[in-house]
């Protein structure tokens, strides 16, 4: 039994030094941290908006408490007390332990390990010390700012049925999300979109005979190139989008700050993007392709035609399809992005996806990278065209916040 636990421990300890280890080139403790972050959400088995919650928080207490050391940016009203000389590596090692032990309780061994592991690399000083005191104060403050978030408060969806009636027994997707309170918005509705398009329309018309055509397990129209694209972006965790935004933050002349407070950017960016497409989804409550298709005999379209045994080529999502919450995202990480590299020359974007078994994909622009998710979810069959291009100007709207908060030039 003790030779069990003996390696138990060892096999921890050796699982958290290879997450502050490998073969490419990291900038600093920001992008190891993101890293580890993603993979303690991923192994908790948490859905991926709670996910995106988690990792949002960390990011930004980290920015917090290595701006409070470095002052390379304008202070906040934290008012964080920073001992002289404080190390940053170490603050962010604290303010990821101490946030990610109270919000994912599961993997706190993990955590613990991790932590352990990144501290032995930091020599034992009062630097030390005071970069664990600052990255601790700040975790805690903005713990307790998004304490009353309305997360805690669950959903109380109410099926749609008459008494007596069955429905689907399966409830949908985060019906409640749309009471988190967000980081940039000023609330849910902001960017609320127009209504999807009539069913009488051209544009409905268009949209449903593509997805018809392309989305369909067994479609003879999608090629094996877009079949690879479906499969990559039928992943839904964060650390699929926090890859790429490694791309940039990995790139060579980077400073610590300024990763800290790109990591801030796009995850409070996404957590808002989130927020506002699942306000407009309960709001709009639009049909998936899987439902129209089946039903098109009811639309009053011409130019539609029901196909009663068509089914998506993945398993369509539990909540409503408009608008497009993969392009949501896309859209706000690459607003992001884009103020973040400027008018300079787009690194390689790079990520992998576990959906696809592990494969990485690249693009050489940020309208490559958002364009492809927009396409993928049509290739899956659960989106319509119209649908990914709200979504995405929602999330380079909700993009543009955070670039507004954040990404300001230094005085």
């Amino acid at each position: 039994m003790i030779h069990i636990e003996r390696n138990h421990k060892i096999a921890l300890l050796i699982t958290a030094t290879s997450l502050f280890t490998s073969s490419t080139v990291m900038a600093d403790a920001v992008t190891d941290w993101n890293r580890t972050a993603g993979n303690i959400v991923v192994n908790a088995g948490m859905g991926p908006l709670p996910a995106d919650r988690a990792l949002a928080i960390p990011s930004t207490a980290v920015y917090e408490a290595v701006n409070a050391i470095t002052k390379r940016y304008p202070a906040s009203s934290l008012r964080l007390e920073v001992a002289p000389g404080a190390s940053t590596d170490a603050a962010i090692a604290a303010a990821n332990r101490t946030v990610l032990t109270e919000l994912v309780p599961v993997q706190q061994t993990v955590i613990a390990t991790a932590y352990q592991a990144a501290l032995a690399n930091i020599p034992d000083s009062t630097s030390k010390a005071g970069g664990i005191a600052v990255g601790e104060e700040a975790a805690k403050a903005i713990l307790a700012m998004r304490a009353d978030d309305g997360f805690a408060a669950g959903e109380n969806y109410r099926p749609h049925t008459s008494a007596g009636v069955y429905v689907p027994t399966v409830i949908p997707e985060a019906p409640h999300w749309a009471r988190i309170k967000p980081w940039l918005m000023t609330g849910p509705t902001q960017f609320r979109p127009a209504p999807p398009p009539s069913l009488a329309s051209e544009l409905w018309a268009r949209d449903y005979n593509e997805v018809k055509a392309l989305g369909g397990k067994n479609s003879t129209r999608r090629t094996a190139a877009q079949t690879d694209i479906a499969h990559f972006w039928e992943e839904v965790m964060p650390p699929i989008y926090h890859g790429i935004v490694r791309s940039v933050a990995d790139a060579p002349g980077r400073e610590i700050t300024q990763n800290a407070r790109l990591f801030a950017a796009v995850t409070q960016a996404t957590n808002d993007a989130l927020v506002a497409v699942f306000d407009a989804k309960y709001h709009y409550n639009f049909w998936r392709p899987v439902t129209a298709i089946r039903n098109a005999d009811i639309d009053g379209n011409d130019a539609t035609e029901r196909d009663p045994s068509w089914v998506p080529f993945i398993d369509t999502p539990m909540h409503p399809e408009y608008p497009c919450a993969h392009c949501i995202i896309s859209g706000a990480v690459g607003a992001v992005l884009q103020a973040e590299i400027g008018t300079g020359l787009t690194p390689t974007l790079t990520t992998v996806s576990k959906a696809a078994g592990g494969v990485a994909r690249s693009w050489k622009t940020i309208d490559d990278f958002t364009q492809e998710v927009a396409n993928a979810r049509i290739y899956d069959g659960v989106h319509y065209r119209n649908s990914g291009e709200i979504g995405t100007t929602m999330g380079k709207q909700i993009g543009e916040l955070a670039v507004t908060r954040y990404l300001k030039p230094l005085k």
